[in-house]
């Protein structure tokens, strides 16, 4: 008995040894991907921001209202523009989106136009830290005159007194940021790209490649959809937008596909996923018009490349 028992005894010493050691790595490599997701965190970004004209006409205003309306504004800073709860989640972390407005807990009494255009095309803060939550790869290539009118609208806000949730990311958030599963947006942008000063509102493919910009977040850049970067593990896959063979928008009609936009129903009267913003179904027909035409002449891909 006694040999059998040192066998088993060095067994257990190596069955120890080996998660020990394993453990040991384990803890290793989530202190790299902490670091490396917090050096990406923290990045201070150093950048010479042109400015944008800011007008308060009234057809400005309207313009600016129906872009924060439209490009799904209002998911992330509520209906007020007070700031919500985007993704409260152990593992993917805290994400409230802020206080737009001038009340309490708000953006502050001397928050500029190029703090506004910082943020919304850049996506960093007036001192140059990247924004967490902000979108803003979708918005950097947005127009000059669109911008203005979006900045216009927005200081127009009626104040809400409310204080800003946290931004915090999980444990799965930095890994997949260390990772680079999850980049960080002012990383994605070419800071330094001409924008257009206006574009021209036409129901053409051209038109709807400008706005398509706010369907890559989900979608992917090639618009082939799949798992959503960075979302919660019970989000479902965005669907692919391109006309590959088998996909809705190889076979939807441009009545059908601005139907679904409107109801949120496909159809066969199947509910779209709650995930996708129904501000999109606000776009006037012309530029859902526009968006269909555009999605109709992407390159068909089978499975999404990210």
């Amino acid at each position: 008995m006694k040999p059998r028992s040192s066998f088993f005894g060095k067994l257990v010493r190596a069955l120890l040894s080996g998660l020990a050691a394993l453990l040991i790595l384990v803890v290793l490599a989530a202190l790299v991907a902490f670091s490396i997701a917090h050096t990406r965190i923290t990045r201070t970004y150093d950048l010479k921001v042109p400015s944008v004209m800011v007008k308060n006409d009234e057809a400005t205003l309207e313009r600016g209202r129906h872009i924060a309306t439209t490009r799904g504004c209002n998911d992330c800073h509520g209906k007020d523009f007070g700031g919500n709860k985007v993704v409260d989640d152990p593992v993917a972390g805290q994400f409230y989106g802020p206080n737009l407005t001038r009340g309490k807990g708000g953006v502050s009494e001397d928050y500029s136009d190029l703090d506004y255009v910082r943020a919304i095309r850049h996506g960093v803060t007036r001192t140059g830290r990247p924004l967490l939550l902000m979108p803003s790869f979708e918005y950097s290539s947005m127009s000059d005159e669109d911008l203005g009118a979006l900045i216009a609208y927005l200081k127009t806000l009626p104040a809400v007194d409310r204080e800003r949730g946290p931004v915090k990311p999980g444990p799965l958030m930095r890994v997949l940021i260390a990772a680079g599963e999850v980049k960080i947006e002012a990383s994605r942008i070419d800071h330094e790209a001409k924008r257009p000063v206006s574009v021209a509102v036409e129901s053409t493919a051209v038109y709807g490649k400008y706005l398509s910009a706010s369907c890559t977040g989900c979608h992917g850049e090639n618009f082939g959809g799949g798992k959503i970067p960075g979302a919660p593990p019970d989000w479902p896959a965005s669907a692919n937008l391109t006309p590959h063979p088998g996909t809705p928008m190889s076979t939807w009609t441009e009545a059908e596909f601005v139907s679904v936009m409107r109801t949120q129903a496909r159809p066969d009267g199947n509910k779209l996923s709650p995930v996708m913003p129904a501000a999109f179904g606000q776009m006037t027909d012309l530029e859902l018009t526009a968006l269909y035409k555009y999605l109709k002449t992407v390159a068909p891909v089978e499975v999404a490349k990210k």
